[in-house]
């Protein structure tokens, strides 16, 4: 059998990338921005820097928020943490249609993404240098793609008309697939219900563990009243040490 290689994981994003440029969205969704395309370099290092395999771990997100992927192409991707604990710094292009309430100055960008700051800085207490933390993790994105509606809002991907989303859970439950096979994990971990419930699909035949965590979002109560040590708890329930 033909040994597995970085090569590999690059073949799973062009492969997601070409299928899901197939697909269009309606109101209330007007701009759609996928950074697997237009921040593609730092996402490559990324991968090139952090992908190694196996990983005990594979973390995985719903999709990019405004200040966090959707400006840096790395999941959870808050500007300062990319850029000086994991060492990423690379230009950053932009989407083709841009809504005027969510640019993209990728390092530029002077907002900070709390789910991303909260994420990354849990990993920098616990492990100190993200190579202990991804010896053992990796952290990726269930749909690669941000939806803005009109006026600015963001649209989750569970939220997306049911004729649009069929397809588009079909392309990303494959290369959540295709990510977990090359990194052979003992554990897929979601990140909120949602990445935890198509990782139940797109990976039930696998033996693999599927767990849930709780999302560090803001507009989540449970996170504001201290992530870090509710998700180290979440993690040991799951049989994870940290």
């Amino acid at each position: 059998m033909k040994k597995s290689t970085i090569m590999d994981l690059f073949k799973v994003t062009d492969a997601q990338v070409t299928a899901l440029k197939t697909l269009r969205f309606g109101p209330p969704v007007t701009h759609v921005y996928n950074p697997l395309e237009y921040a593609r370099g730092a996402y490559d290092t990324y991968l090139r820097k952090y992908g190694g395999k196996p990983k005990e771990i594979v973390l995985i997100g719903m999709n990019p928020g405004p200040w966090g992927m959707a400006q840096t192409g790395v999941p959870f991707g808050e500007i300062t943490v990319v850029r000086d604990w994991l060492g990423i710094h690379v230009p950053i292009g932009k989407p083709v249609k841009i809504h005027p309430k969510r640019p993209v100055d990728g390092f530029d960008c002077k907002r900070s993404e709390v789910s991303g700051k909260r994420l990354w800085g849990w990993s920098k207490k616990k492990f100190v240098t993200p190579e202990k933390f991804f010896a053992r993790f990796f952290v990726a994105n269930y749909c690669p793609l941000m939806f803005i509606e009109e006026s600015g809002r963001n649209r989750t991907p569970n939220n997306i008309r049911s004729s649009e989303r069929k397809p588009l859970l079909s392309i990303c439950d494959q290369a959540l697939r295709d990510t977990v096979l090359y990194f052979n994990p003992r554990y897929v971990v979601g990140i909120g219900e949602f990445a935890a419930g198509r990782a139940k699909i797109a990976l039930g035949d696998l033996d693999v563990i599927i767990g849930r965590i709780t999302h560090p979002s803001p507009a989540n109560p449970k996170a504001n009243k201290g992530w870090e040590p509710l998700i180290s708890k979440e993690l040991l329930q799951l049989g994870i040490k940290i």
